[in-house]
């Protein structure tokens, strides 16, 4: 049963819906969350955030090759370890924002926006662009029609609050991006899949949306 709970040297923990497998694996100094998804129609896979330790990375990939990868921000911990080899071992094409990509060493193919799709094989990723942890910095939608919605939120939202930033504007910006992009959104029932540690659901962190705002963090 999948639970969200990874760490660091252990195994993936893997989810299977009906369009997709998602495989969530911890790597890397940072605890970074990488999550492959794999199509089961098509059996392409896509990459969410190759953070660190490439070995770990393209051992969860496996033999059936990586049509893509997509990094959520620009901070180092989410690409500077394991991007540029698993993109030149598989040859995925790249994905980022526009206001992050040049930040990011390796080229970015693809340039992607608020509302932008992207294929994973017979299914698709919504891009929700969320400025204030970084400028660049997206969030990837799966809008399951046979099930609830799963959103992967970077380093903007977790467990207890959004991401980190360095000025109030900056935390009203994200604070005002999640709120309208997602919470007013999508249901308590969408599941989130954040860039560290465990996972959470909208109707878990809902109940302290006021809180964040008051604290400022």
């Amino acid at each position: 049963m999948y639970t969200g709970r990874v760490k660091v040297a252990g195994p993936a923990d893997v989810r299977e819906l009906a369009a997709l497998v998602i495989s969530k694996v911890a790597v890397g100094p940072m605890d970074n969350n990488s999550y492959l998804l794999r199509c089961t129609r098509t059996g392409d896979q896509v990459l969410i955030d190759a953070a660190a330790e490439p070995d770990t990375l393209l051992d969860l990939v496996g033999d059936d090759g990586l049509t893509a990868v997509i990094t959520t921000h620009a901070h180092r911990d989410h690409w500077a370890n394991a991007l540029a080899a698993v993109v030149s071992h598989t040859g995925a094409v790249t994905y980022a924002h526009p206001a992050d990509a040049a930040a990011i060493d390796i080229p970015t193919r693809h340039l992607v926006s608020d509302g932008d799709r992207i294929s994973v094989g017979a299914a698709e990723l919504q891009v929700i662009h969320l400025v204030g942890h970084t400028p660049g910095s997206i969030a990837l939608l799966f809008d399951d029609d046979q099930g609830y919605p799963h959103l992967f939120t970077g380093d903007c939202l977790f467990p207890g609050g959004v991401g980190r930033t360095t000025s109030p504007e900056a935390f009203q910006s994200l604070l005002g991006g999640v709120v309208a992009k997602i919470f007013d959104s999508l249901p308590d029932e969408t599941w989130v899949y954040p860039g560290h540690g465990d996972d959470t659901t909208l109707g878990r962190e809902r109940p302290s949306l006021s809180e964040w705002a008051q604290r400022g963090w």
